[in-house]
């Protein structure tokens, strides 16, 4: 039970930054980019928000290593469920879509970033 409040946290923050970037995203970006590239833009972004998140929740929450990595798991699971239920209740999608209807290019770095975002707690030092 000591991972759960920091793995929430870390989920909020981070999904937090995500829902702000998703509308900036889709209405500003992909029209004049495409989906590739809006996705890749934004990756960057997500990848320092992450990077800060997580550093935050390790000075707040003073874990080990391997419950660093459990919380990072678990808000892994978090941010699956949270897109998962975006997807199929507020897009109509199907589960189906929702994970493997993505870009190559763009989708590959996107599983790239969410295993960054279950490991990064464990590889990083509250600094």
């Amino acid at each position: 039970m000591a991972i759960f409040r920091p793995a929430l946290l870390y989920f909020l923050i981070v999904f937090g930054a995500g829902f702000i970037l998703g509308p900036i995203r889709v209405f500003l970006i992909v029209p004049r980019l495409g989906i590739r590239w809006a996705e890749l833009l934004e990756m960057p972004v997500m990848l320092t928000v992450i990077y800060y998140a997580s550093g935050k929740i390790n000075r707040r929450f003073p874990l080990g290593a391997a419950a660093r990595l459990r919380y990072g798991l678990l808000a892994l699971g978090l941010a699956l469920a949270a897109e998962l239920a975006v997807a199929v209740f507020v897009q109509g999608r199907s589960i189906w879509d929702a994970f493997l209807d993505r870009d190559p290019v763009s989708g590959s770095a996107y599983y790239g970033l969410l295993i960054i975002f279950a490991i990064l707690p464990r590889l990083r030092w509250g600094v």
